[in-house]
This record gives C-alpha cells, structure tokens and sequence, in this order.
C-alpha cells in the first residue's frame, strides 16, 4: 500500500501525463503539477475508534459466553483486546478511515494538497500561476488547486469541474485519459488568461510526482 502511488500509473502512461503538461506550458505562462499520493492523513482517530469499536464487540461476546455479561470482566476485557485490534488497523490503512466520516476523510485530502502546494513550491511561481492536479488514493478524492493569479480568472468551481472529469476517469478505469484531457482544457483556460510571454521558463517539473 505504502508504494501505491508510484505505480498507479505505468511508464508509459506517465509519458503521456509529461507531454501533455508539457505541451501545455509552451502555450501560457502557467505551470501545471501532477501529483498521486497513497493517502492524505494516517487517520490516527480511525485506529482508536475501531480498536474501540472491535474490542468492545468482542468484550460483549465473551463476558456474554462465559461471564454472564458481567461489566468486571467486559471492562477489562474491552480495554485488553483494544490494542491488538488497533495494531491490525494500523496495518491495514482501508479498515481505519471506515470508521471516520467522509467529511474528515475529505478535509484530510484539501488539508494534504495545500500543504504539497506549498511544498512542491507551486505558490513561488512568478506570476502566481500554479495548478495543481493532486490524487489521494486511499480517499479517492481528487483536488485541483491553483495560486491567487488563477483564481482571480477561472475560480474554484472551474478546477472542481477538472477534479470532477479526473474522478469518474479514475472509477472508469480511464484515469491516464482522463487526467491528460483535463490538464489540456485547463491549459486552455490558462493560455486565454495567461498567455506566453518572452524569455517565460518551466519552474515545475512535468512529471508525475507521487510520495
């Protein structure tokens, strides 16, 4: 699971991706980032609540059996088998984040492609025109972000629509595809609002970055 990301998409697919994003900034100024992540947050509070959660059904089977349902024993009992199940949670990223909400799934995600914005250095272009395509794979969630230079043009709702294309590619089995037509349309937008200028150089890398 950990190495998931480097392998979601294959050489010749990654190719594909580089070209297209390439191909993209010869026409604008903007600089469009690819990036494919395992998962956004190690969920922490999922291990805690299953643990809880299976430890606690199975403290109940038992003192139910064999302890005539006694809470001297389903105390102890509960607080015992919480860690065992904690460490099979921890191993299996998947049966955690099941006990969360979709919502702390989907902050986790935002939270995680802000932080690599910043961190792939997509908010120090010159002309503040970043645009971030980021996959969380555990989540299956897909953001599009992009610096105060874009959105003052094109705003948010315009890259949820290329998020959007990229998910259903992604449940299609057309993720490639996908992403490479909404890397173009974006580089439409961009090089309508943005155009190339003069003596403009690549500050990003083109390829797929995955961690």
């Amino acid at each position: 699971m950990r190495h998931r990301a480097e392998h979601f998409f294959t050489k010749d697919e990654k190719e594909r991706i580089a070209k297209a994003t390439g191909e993209v900034e010869t026409r604008t100024i903007g600089e469009i980032v690819v990036m494919v992540v395992d998962r956004s947050d190690e969920y922490p509070d999922g291990e805690i609540v299953g643990g809880v959660l299976f430890g606690s059904l199975l403290a109940v089977v038992l003192t139910g059996l064999f302890f005539h349902s006694s809470m001297w024993f389903f105390i102890p009992l509960s607080f015992v088998f919480f860690f065992p199940f904690r460490v099979i949670l921890k191993k299996y990223p998947p049966l955690r984040t099941a006990f969360l909400a979709a919502r702390r799934r989907e902050h986790a995600v935002r939270h995680r492609a802000v932080m690599a914005f910043h961190e792939k250095g997509l908010n120090r272009t010159k002309e503040h025109t970043g645009v971030l395509f980021f996959i969380s794979l555990l989540e299956h969630k897909v953001w599009v972000l992009a610096d105060k230079g874009i959105h003052e043009k094109i705003g948010q709702e315009t890259l949820n629509k290329f998020a959007a294309k990229v998910s259903s590619g992604i449940r299609e089995g057309r993720a490639c595809e996908a992403l490479c037509e909404s890397v173009k349309e974006a580089g439409d937008l961009l090089a309508a609002h943005f155009p190339m200028k003069p003596g403009d150089t690549d500050e990003l890398p083109n390829h797929v970055i995955t961690e």
